[in-house]
């Protein structure tokens, strides 16, 4: 395999998990927000922002993308193919699982909210948890396309 489609795969893996994992996400959250709507249409500025959240994974990909671009040319060499292919993958399934997870927290707390409970700023606190997983993926990405500049 040419280093340039084996490091393109990775990237295409990158974006379609980090995608799919934000779509999945904003589903679960956007799913509670109408059900705590029947009980509570006083909190949709709270519905709106808590179902928002796993939308920065699929951004996350996006990024990536941006970062790894300048490294995707003809003469790119099978080790820096390699390097992009796995870090890519890496922070694909990192902000897949990270979007959904978070979702199911921001979910919980829309349900709450629902019901009365005040727990929108405890919700996005612990929402954010979830998500600097997907961010250190990004970071891990960021210091290997650095590394490969100085390579």
């Amino acid at each position: 395999m040419e280093p340039i489609i084996f490091a393109y795969l990775g990237v295409a893996v990158m974006i379609i998990l980090s995608g799919v994992g934000s779509a999945y996400g904003v589903t679960i959250a956007g799913s509670a927000s109408v059900g705590a709507l029947k009980k509570n249409s006083g909190g949709m500025g709270s519905y709106i922002a808590l179902s928002a959240l796993p939308s920065s994974q699929g951004i996350y990909g996006l990024v990536g993308f941006f970062m790894v671009q300048p490294f995707l040319v003809n003469g790119i060499t099978m080790f820096n193919a390699a390097a992009i292919f796995g870090v890519s993958v890496a922070v694909g399934f990192v902000c897949l699982f990270s979007a959904i997870r978070q979702a199911q927290v921001c979910a919980n707390g829309i349900t709450a909210i629902g019901n009365g409970h005040n727990v929108f700023g405890t919700t996005m606190v612990l929402a954010v948890f979830p998500e600097l997983y997907a961010i250190l993926s990004l970071l891990v990405l960021i210091l290997t396309t650095g590394a490969l500049q100085n390579a």
